[in-house]
């Protein structure tokens, strides 16, 4: 319903300009002879969308640059000028045109993530495979995805191989190829081969489903300098009302007042400011970069401080099993059973790894009778009747497992190599520990210096791995300062002391569950959209789709170049007015001439908008 009034409000604008443009030519060019009575009604026309504007904004307690047009008309009207009044009806027309053109440019993003979800999808069952409405799939069900099908849901990929173009969620025109263990989004069209995927997340709760509420809910959201232009809209109508009386009070000449009124209708600005932050938001959203929202472009734009967890979001988040160390009289075979227990029942990068390198070992796992587990600390649960943990040499030490010295020495030697430790106990029996390393994604450390070059001071690095695993990342990426051994909660004091002592804009970037609060702390906050968690996607103000940190500086360029055009529309607009007050002032500029002046000059900020890149 909102997309049907949106293009009819568009098109009915459109029609009147065009009404108007041909009522003005033909006049001016003395093609056909034009009647008074065409240019009052099509005043009065104009008047009404006018009106319309008027009665929304005082509705919100708010005063728009529409209230000074309705004065200039109201002048206009009653000195009997009619053509400056088309004028002013036509400038105010573009404006509302080049407005719901950028909205529904904005929308049609939305619509065409709509298109992208298939209505119907094929599922196996009862060793057949059947059609049914996507809506009806249910989680748990094996959907099976042909060549040119499209993924009716998220999930992991059970069996087969395929090339999936990701381009509709993640902007990026390269194949994915996609096997068992792989993750699959929904929309995404499969062009060559045959899949069967488990579905995980269906109809609302799938990732495009979320994108295409978040793009909705960002189109609406205003940054602070469309806020503070909506405060400079309500004193410069006061002081233009003012300067209007004054004069009418010192010269009586409705000509100069209604000339001064033409001149001063700032709709350009009005309009310019929210059009480069909505076209920065479009032209970020095409290349896979979700920006929800114009203040999170501004913040996009002044980044001075980024902050980043390691895991997931710096490295690929993928860590490989490196080693297994046993303790005690624990035979490898019982080791790998019990660790593949523990590690099932969570999707932590760590606990995933340690189950594909269990799954090539073909080694088989118990369910849990019972399990918790604790964020940045680890697992706790039963099995057999007996407690187990797994998790962090210091959680299995807070559990009550006692460790012998070499056993903690032989810890401690792998952390100063790097390597990040699960320990695994039984009651209070130290059982051994897996060794695994993460692999830095590629080209991070362009990407950094990349930010450094569009105006980041400093890049920290958090991270609940050991010292030495953290050193070694910020090491190989050029990064001074670094946390390490942090819990979720650690990382909401270190943002808290880093915003203290540094001034300027501070930037999050994670992807996980227990990243989300830290991403709410920060003043603008960047989450891995394809691999991240919902809570970490839905609270940041920045989505990469397709993980790609490339993506970041260019997307802080787009913000950077929609703020700059921002201030030179200020500055653009001041000039305008004022050389259009003195020729008012010398007489130069009458009421026509003050309407076609406005007119013409209300384009300038408008295109400039529009070469934000």
């Amino acid at each position: 319903m909102k997309e049907k009034k949106l293009t009819f409000n568009l098109w009915l604008n459109i029609v009147l300009a065009i009404a108007l443009i041909l009522a003005l030519v033909f006049y001016y060019a003395k093609i056909v002879a034009v009647s008074q009575t065409v240019f009052i009604a099509l005043s009065f026309a104009g008047l009404l969308p006018v009106l319309a504007n008027i009665a929304v904004s005082f509705k919100k307690k708010k005063m728009g640059i529409d209230f000074l047009a309705l004065v200039a008309l109201v002048f206009a009207f009653l000195a009997g000028e009619w053509r400056p009044a088309a004028f002013i009806n036509l400038m105010l027309v573009f404006a509302r045109i080049f407005s719901l053109w950028t909205e529904q440019r904005a929308k049609n993003i939305v619509e065409l993530l709509f298109k992208y979800r298939p209505e119907k999808a094929k599922i196996e069952r009862d060793g057949k495979v059947v059609e049914i409405l996507v809506d009806e799939i249910k989680i748990g069900d094996l959907v099976v995805i042909e060549a040119g099908d499209r993924a009716p849901v998220d999930g992991p990929v059970i069996s087969g191989q395929a090339s999936l173009n990701e381009s509709a969620i993640t902007g990026e025109s390269e194949l994915s190829v996609k096997k068992a263990g792989d993750y699959v989004l929904s929309s995404s069209l499969n062009e060559s081969g045959s899949l069967v995927i488990k579905a995980k997340k269906t109809g609302g709760e799938s990732l495009v489903a979320k994108i295409i509420a978040l793009v909705s809910q960002a189109i609406g959201k205003k940054g602070q300098k469309e806020r503070l232009a909506g405060k400079f809209t309500f004193w410069y109508v006061f002081a233009t009302l003012v300067l209007g009386a004054g004069l009418w009070f010192l010269w009586g000449s409705s000509d100069m007042v209604l000339s001064v009124l033409l001149v001063a209708c700032a709709d350009d600005i009005a309009v310019a400011i929210p059009l480069a932050l909505t076209v920065a938001m479009v032209k970020t959203a095409q290349r896979g970069v979700l920006v929800k929202g114009g203040g999170a472009v501004e913040n996009l734009a002044d980044i001075k401080f980024f902050i980043s967890d390691k895991t997931g979001t710096l490295t690929l988040g993928r860590p490989k099993v490196k080693e297994i160390k046993t303790a005690g009289s624990v035979s490898e075979k019982d080791f790998l059973v019990m660790a593949g227990s523990l590690a099932s029942v969570s999707h932590h990068p760590v606990n995933q790894a340690i189950i594909r390198f269990l799954n090539h070992k073909q080694v088989g796992s118990l369910v849990p009778e019972e399990f918790n587990e604790i964020p940045g600390e680890g697992i706790a649960a039963k099995i057999s009747g007996k407690k187990v943990f797994c998790g962090k040499i210091d959680f299995l030490s807070e559990q009550g497992v006692v460790m012998s010295e070499s056993d903690l020495q032989t810890a401690n030697d792998y952390y100063q190599k790097g390597f990040s430790l699960v320990g695994f106990a039984r009651e209070n029996e130290f059982l051994g520990f897996i060794a695994l390393e993460d692999e830095i994604r590629p080209k991070t450390k362009e990407v950094i210096e990349a930010t450094k070059k569009l105006g980041v001071k400093q890049w920290f690095v958090l991270t609940g791995d050991n010292r030495a695993a953290a050193q070694k990342v910020a090491g190989e990426l050029g990064i001074k300062n670094f946390y390490a051994g942090l819990k979720p909660q650690d990382k909401l004091a270190v943002i808290e002391k880093i915003k203290k002592e540094n001034k300027g804009v501070v930037a999050m970037m994670g992807d996980g569950v227990n990243d989300a609060a830290a991403l709410a702390l920060a003043d603008v906050s960047v989450a891995m959209g394809k691999i991240g968690s919902d809570a970490a996607i839905e609270t940041a103000d920045i989505a990469l789709m397709n993980d790609d940190l490339r993506k970041l500086p260019q997307a802080m360029s787009v913000a950077k170049s929609a703020v700059k055009i921002i201030k030179q529309n200020f500055w653009l607009w001041g000039v305008i007015n004022s050389v259009g007050f003195v020729l008012v002032f010398a007489g130069v500029l009458h009421p026509q001439e003050a309407a076609l002046y406005n007119f013409l000059s209300d384009f300038i900020p408008i295109a400039n908008a529009f070469r934000v890149r």
